[in-house]
């Protein structure tokens, strides 16, 4: 199985070269790769592998789960003739941890970070015409727990809420052409209430007679088409007005055109840049007009009250782990996720791949966007986090459906935060950080309990038992009905809020609740309460949506999860994706109770 679909897809260029497939690799656990020069044509290689998949995964070619931390890549490529003359773009969209890249022998580019991908310009390292040498050396130390890994277990098996790690390339490869002067980066940012997009635009270089053109379209139905003068290759601005055009006459033309998971209207836009009376570079890109806000307890989507259905999707799967098998994996994990009746999903401890974004884009599916987490609080980890942060937003900024980005999750990675000021301090850094950078979306700030400063009142609540009394109210009942006890509870331990910091009328979700183990046997296999049969597990599913559903006091929620993992069972689909039971029941039960949006 291959995965070579376009991997960037929303800056696309016409001419690209997929590099995924077999390629030659190595372990490396003596660490000799680099005085024995194996990126050299003279050392080859004896093992083989798939990529974009990780040598644990059975898509690999390899499923070797035991701890390799060093591992090497090589292959060979050739420049499409029709490529002459222009500079040549190597992508990696993401390799865990450390990788140095060699071109030919020599290093071209080095990146840490297994979150987000980069860039690098190949042209000075290439031979002139026949095949290239292309090796990777991935440096991914399973004991460091410094290092943002979410849910990758540094030992050998996985237990407990712990998965198979992911080491080394298990994103796509890629090389495309351009101009020595092209479009480096674009950023669009809505504004709903003024009818207008905001265009950012960076550039390879400068002349003095470079424009660039935007062409957006809506449904087939041309918007505008401005030029624009650039005057400096850092960054270009203008604000766009989309009301131009007489598709937007009329309420119902309004509504239309905005984002949401319940009409994903998106614009289409064509990006020329013209140096010199010639045009150097085209991409086809899009962005949805959509708005996210909060205000007096109420969450906003496009100034109407929202209420957030999530469902918890830690993005692994049985045969890529990180990576999945195919792009329509992606479409059918959203398609299910909607058929069940969730308007959204809360990304779990993984920065997933843009291709997800796209179809979550296209589809109409809301995603909170969460970064993976280090285990230990250090000054290492914490330049490590935002470094990474910086590279997530730049990347995934542009896409409507990212409403919120979590930077923290359950305190980990900064356990004594419920009364540790330096740790407070960090989480408050990363809230401001994050809002500096995207003022567009929600924060939200240690998603579970020991909260500091955060867009949303996060609470994760497994104590809902298995609702056995039916016309007795249960304890959790009590909780999403009463304000003192709900915001007074502790969980795991651990209260709602960290010291000195209190409730500040944020609207209040249950954003991990459920995780009820059913349709699973075998031995060590877990989840937080147990179902026997089909009849039981619905029911109590019904107890705990239901609950937060009849509440007055909260406004959404977030259930674990979508599917099961490895030996964590407590997954609405089975980890092939198979229905636990029907998906009709369960959209049934998130619509059967009209949740109260009561507009202070």
């Amino acid at each position: 199985m291959k995965r070579t679909e376009y991997p960037r897809p929303q800056f696309v260029r016409r001419d690209w070269l997929c590099l995924n497939g077999t390629w030659d690799f190595a372990f490396d656990d003596e660490g000799l790769a680099a005085s024995q020069h194996w990126e050299l044509d003279s050392h080859g290689l004896d093992g083989r592998i798939e990529v974009p998949f990780c040598f644990e995964s059975r898509l690999s070619g390899i499923q070797d789960t035991s701890i390799h931390d060093r591992v090497f890549y090589k292959r060979r490529f050739s420049i499409p003739g029709e490529w002459s003359g222009r500079r040549i773009l190597l992508h990696f969209e993401a390799v865990d941890y450390e990788c140095t890249v060699y071109v030919n022998g020599v290093p071209c580019a080095r990146h840490i970070g297994g979150n987000a991908g980069f860039c690098a310009d190949i042209t000075d390292f290439l031979r002139g015409e026949g095949e290239q040498t292309l090796a990777v050396s991935v440096y991914d130390p399973a004991r460091d727990e410094t290092i943002p890994r979410g849910k990758q277990f540094w030992e050998e098996k996985s237990a407990g809420i712990w998965y198979t790690r992911t080491t080394g390339i298990w994103q796509s490869v890629w090389l495309e052409p351009v101009d020595a002067c092209h479009i480096s980066h674009v950023k669009f940012t809505p504004d709903i209430d003024h009818d207008t997009v905001t265009l950012e635009a960076e550039f390879s270089a400068y002349a003095e007679e470079m424009y660039l053109e935007a062409d957006i379209s809506f449904q087939g139905d041309p918007v505008c088409r401005d030029r624009y003068l650039v005057n400096n290759r850092s960054v270009f601005c203008r604000s766009i007005h989309l009301s131009k055009d007489h598709i937007f006459y009329g309420a119902a033309h309004e509504k239309a055109r905005l984002w949401s998971p319940e009409n994903p209207a998106l614009f289409d836009i064509t990006l020329r840049l013209v140096v010199d009376g010639r045009t150097v570079d085209t991409a086809e890109s899009y962005f949805g007009m959509r708005k996210i806000h909060t205000k007096d307890g109420i969450t906003y989507l496009n100034n109407q009250p929202y209420y957030f259905k999530l469902v918890l999707d830690q993005g692994y799967w049985r045969d890529g782990i990180l990576t999945a098998p195919s792009d329509e994996d992606f479409v059918a994990d959203i398609r299910m996720m909607k058929e069940m009746g969730f308007n959204g999903c809360r990304k779990h401890q993984k920065v997933e791949d843009a291709r997800f974004l796209y179809h979550a884009d296209r589809m109409g599916f809301l995603v909170w966007g969460e970064m993976a987490s280090a285990c230990l609080f250090t000054d290492k980890g914490i330049a490590s986090y935002a470094r990474e942060w910086f590279e997530i937003l730049r990347r995934d900024y542009n896409h409507p459906s990212i409403v919120a980005w979590v930077p923290f999750n359950e305190s980990w990675a900064i356990p004594n935060v419920g009364f540790c000021k330096r740790q407070q301090d960090q989480t408050m850094g990363m809230y401001y950080l994050l809002k500096s950078l995207d003022p567009t979306r929600l924060v939200v700030n240690n998603d579970g309990w020991e909260m500091t400063k955060s867009d949303i009142c996060a609470i994760h609540n497994y104590a809902h038992g298995s609702g056995e009394e039916p016309g007795k109210q249960s304890f959790f009942q009590r909780t999403m009905a009463e304000k003192d006890i709900l915001l007074s509870c502790t969980h795991a331990g651990r209260s709602v809020y960290a010291q000195g910091y209190s409730y500040g009328g944020e609207p209040i979700l249950i954003t991990e609740c459920g995780g009820i183990n059913y349709n699973s046997a075998e031995e060590g296999n877990w989840g937080y309460t147990s179902a026997q049969d089909e009849s039981d597990f619905l029911r109590q599913y019904e107890h705990v949506i239901g609950s937060i559903l009849a509440s007055d006091l909260v406004y959404g929620f977030c259930y674990t999860q979508l599917s099961d993992v490895e030996q964590e069972t407590n997954g609405l689909l089975t980890y092939d994706r198979v229905p636990k039971c029907d998906p009709a029941r369960i959209r049934e039960i998130n619509s059967r109770y009209r949740h109260n949006i009561v507009v202070r």
